[in-house]
Formats: C-alpha cells, sequence, structure tokens
C-alpha cells in the first residue's frame, strides 16, 4: 500500500542537489517521518482524553505542528494548496524556524527518557538537506499519504524503512555499519531466547535492528508463543529495550525504526559507548541480554583505551570488554566479531580470550560465511556467552549456505535452521564440533575455527579446467570491452 510513496520519495529526493546517496535519502526520510507519526500520535491521544473527558496537553505547539505547515487541511479535509508554504517561504520556515524550535526540545526536556528529550536530540543532529522548496513540498505530501494509526499501518511501514536501511547499508563502504542481516539476527535471538521482564541492551545500535526483532519477537509471546497481557506490553514498550548510538545519522534511523516497530519513546542515548569507564558501571546499569554487532577495524584513542583494563585500540575488543561488564551475572549475550579475534597473537587478543573464556561460558561460536555483510571484507563469527561461570567446552558451528553470497542472494532464514535446532543440543555434525577448553594451549588460548570433520588437503584443480576458466574469462572480457566500445 505505501511501496509506491517510498519509491517517488527516493525519485524526488534523487532529483534534489542536496541530496547525494541512500544514506541522504532515508536521513531526509526520517526526520519527515518522524514528525508525521508524532502528529498523528499526538491527535490520537488527544481524541482518547476527548472521549474521557480529559484535556490533553500538545508536545509541540500548534504553530509548528505538521498538521499545521507540512499538510494544511481546508473544512473539507483536503489539502489546502492555498495555505501550504512552498519554494523559498518553506525553506525558510523549516531551516530558520521550526529546526531550531524543534531542537531546544532537548534543553527544555524533564529527562534524557521522554520523547521531548528525543526531539530535541534528533533536531540537533540532523540537517535539511533538500535544497529545492518545490521538491520539499512535494516530499512532505507524498509522506502525508502515510498512516501511523493501525497495528497494520506501522506493521507495513516498518517493513518499507527497513529495506531503506537495507539499501542503505549496500551503498556504504560498509554495508554491516548499517545492517545486520536480519535472519542472522533472528537466530542469535532463538539461541538466547529472551523473556518479557528481562531487559535487553545493545551498546553498538547502528539501526537498532536487533532490538526492533527482539521486540517483534517477544510480541509474539517469545519461545513460548504466551499471550502477552497490558503490563507485559507496558513492559515492553518502556523498560526492555535499551541501546546507545554515536554516529548521528544512525542515532536518528535507529529511534525511527524502533518508532516504527511499535516502542513509542524509544530508550536509546547519543553517545561514544567506550567513552565510559568499566570502573564506572554499576549493578544497575547491567542487563540480562546482550544482542550486538559492534563496529570493527576503529582505532580508538589513547585516553579512551584508559577506561578498560585490557588496552587496545580494536574497536570491538574494546565493547567486547564493555558488553562483558554490563551483563548481569547469568546474563546471556550474543555479539558479532570479526573472526580473527579467536585467533590474533597480539597480547590484547589473547588476554581477552583468556578473560572471556574464565569468567564466561563460551558454549557456542558460529562461523558465519564470506559475504555475510555486504560491502564488509572481513569474515566473522558469532559469540554466545553466559556470564559468571568458566567454559569447558565451545561448540563450534560452521555455517554453510551451499552458494556463494551477494546482494541478489543473501542469508535467509532457511540457511540457519540447522544450526538454531542442532544448538539446543550442541549435536555433532558434518558441520559441528566440541571444543574441550582444557585442550587449549595456555599460552594462547587459540580458538580457531578448524572443522575437524573435513579433509584439510586442498584438492588441486586439473590444468585442462584452468584453462578452461581462463578462455570463458577471456570471452567474457572481450564481450564487455565490445559494448563500451559500442557506447564511444
Amino acid at each position: 500500500m505505501f511501496e509506491q510513496t517510498f519509491k517517488n520519495l527516493d525519485d524526488i529526493l534523487h532529483k534534489d542537489a542536496g541530496c547525494s546517496s541512500e544514506l541522504d535519502y532515508t536521513e531526509q526520510t526520517s526526520w519527515m517521518l518522524f514528525l508525521k507519526y508524532l502528529d498523528d500520535l499526538e491527535y490520537q491521544r488527544s481524541q482518547e482524553a476527548e472521549m474521557m473527558g480529559d484535556d490533553y496537553s500538545y508536545i509541540i505547539d500548534k504553530a509548528h505542528r505538521w498538521s499545521e505547515w507540512a499538510a494544511p487541511k481546508d473544512k473539507d479535509g483536503n489539502f489546502d494548496h492555498n495555505e501550504a508554504m512552498t519554494g523559498s517561504d518553506l525553506m525558510e520556515y523549516v531551516d530558520g524556524e521550526l529546526f531550531p524550535y524543534l531542537k531546544g526540545f532537548k534543553r527544555r526536556a524533564a529527562s534524557p527518557n521522554t520523547i521531548d528529550y528525543k526531539i530535541g536530540e534528533i533536531f540537533g543532529e540532523i540537517k535539511n538537506k533538500i535544497q529545492s522548496g518545490y521538491s520539499l513540498r512535494d516530499c512532505l505530501e507524498k509522506v502525508d499519504e502515510l498512516r501511523f494509526q493501525s497495528q497494520e499501518e506501522k506493521h507495513e511501514l516498518s517493513h518499507l524503512y527497513e529495506t531503506k536501511i537495507k539499501n542503505m547499508g549496500n551503498a556504504g563502504r560498509n554495508g554491516g555499519e548499517y545492517y545486520t542481516p536480519r535472519p542472522l539476527i533472528r537466530a542469535m535471538i532463538d539461541v538466547v531466547h529472551p523473556k518479557t521482564g528481562e531487559t535487553i541492551y545493545d551498546g553498538a545500535a547502528g539501526s537498532a535492528g536487533f532490538l526492533c526483532e527482539a521486540y517483534d519477537y517477544l510480541r509474539q509471546g517469545g519461545a513460548a508463543k504466551k499471550k502477552l497481557s497490558t503490563s507485559d506490553l507496558t513492559t515492553l514498550q518502556e523498560s526492555t529495550f535499551y541501546a546507545k548510538e554515536k554516529k548521528s545519522l544512525a542515532y536518528v534511523i535507529a529511534i525511527m525504526n524502533m518508532i516504527l516497530h511499535g516502542i513509542e519513546a524509544p530508550n536509546v542515548l547519543h553517545t561514544n559507548t567506550l567513552t565510559e569507564s568499566l570502573k564506572d558501571i554499576q549493578p544497575s546499569h547491567q542487563h540480562d541480554v546482550i544482542l550486538a554487532n559492534p563496529p570493527f577495524g576503529g582505532k580508538e584513542r589513547k585516553e579512551v583505551q584508559q577506561n578498560f583494563p585490557i588496552k587496545t585500540g580494536e574497536t570491538a575488543f574494546l565493547f567486547l570488554q564493555h558488553f562483558i561488564k554490563m551483563l548481569k551475572p547469568g546474563g546471556r549475550a550474543a555479539i558479532v566479531i570479526k573472526n580473527t579475534f579467536l585467533s590474533n597473537t597480539d597480547n590484547a587478543a589473547i588476554a581477552l580470550r583468556k578473560e572471556l573464556l574464565e569468567n564466561c561460558n563460551l558454549h557456542t561460536v558460529l562461523d558465519c560465511p564470506a559475504k555475510t555483510f555486504l560491502g564488509a571484507g572481513v569474515k566473522t563469527v558469532v559469540l554466545f556467552f553466559t556470564k559468571g561461570e568458566a567454559t569447558k567446552n565451545v561448540w563450534f558451528y560452521q555455517l554453510d549456505p551451499g552458494r556463494s553470497l551477494g546482494k541478489t542472494n543473501p542469508l535467509n532464514d532457511n540457511d540457519l535452521k540447522e544450526f538454531v535446532t542442532l544448538q539446543k543440543a550442541f549435536g555433532d555434525s558434518e558441520k559441528s564440533w566440541s571444543l574441550a577448553v582444557d585442550n587449549l594451549d595456555a599460552n594462547t588460548w587459540d580458538l580457531s575455527v578448524k572443522n575437524p570433520n573435513v579433509d584439510d588437503e586442498v584438492k588441486l584443480r586439473a590444468p585442462s579446467e584452468i584453462i578452461e576458466e581462463i578462455i570463458a574469462l577471456d570471452k567474457e572480457s572481450e564481450g564487455i570491452l565490445a559494448s563500451i566500445r559500442g557506447l564511444l
């Protein structure tokens, strides 16, 4: 129903000089969607208050409500073109009046957990990049066609928004930064099986895919599929999901994504998680479940490294220390990390593996195939562990979907079915095996993925096969060059 509206929005933004990529399209769509959502929410609440004979106190003042400036209506409820600002008038209002007003909410809000504070944060970080007031007017009219009233509408919008995030991930240099494949997230949730009443945390939230999928999982009753009570639903809304995100664009998208999934005032903090010293994390800050795909390959400054007992510039290793500390005793985690963590020989990697094995039960390692993350050149594993008990055995599963993954052939839920099934009893198979920690080298704690069920011997290809492939590639190159010549 709304798919065409999203396509039309992208077409308008594509033609505007201020927007140059999928990242810009998603960012600009996000702030408009957010204000439209807010207007629908406020209208709904005012109607409910009226039915109860109560007064409703609006968050946004009348002059700056979506229904006043973005989509004014005439007395018959139709769009009023005579009242609607456009061109330079619209740009002056949005950039000079609306954004500064919305940014001011952060200063005026009672606490960071309020929707008022989130409004201030979003509009303090995001800028209107659309340069043409006529393009902006077209976008506003398209966004106004969307409705956030029913659960079905929100579900469809959340699905379309997820597709935008996926495209944005594909457009970026590092797709994994914005988009973790949803089948992988769902398998991680199936293994960790969070329960209503537990708190779930992601300190490197990105677009909040982990929290949105966990919300959907719990909303449907979790592993037991039990019907949720009204108090369960309130718990899910208000005191289950917690996140931190450093980057401005990802922060805005995380909030929008959680809102579209049905979480009205997401507990997402805009902060660099790693600037918090591990010594300052109190038991009251800890969580039952952690699901995350922290950024890897980054280099953190010396003063940030001082917050951690194991000093390293590798961002992912600092995040792993943070996550271990942020887990309650008995808490469960599933963390994506690059596979070199299992075998790196530097002092930090060895110390971190030792810490993980001695203070947590690293019960499962899922070895992911190449190109699981589009745009990311590294291979990854998922670490599943429980805090507060030493590891005796690690169960490995080598995920092999039997095909090369790519943009048109991504990971799907079926690819992970066997992993989820076998993991329940740590079953052995051609793709899975167990490793006793007692057998590890205590100098290196090397956990490399070495499948004992696969013959290590490299099978050399026949010379004739190699020659055939070279001939085929030469022909393919000739065809491409001929096509290019035809264009000149």
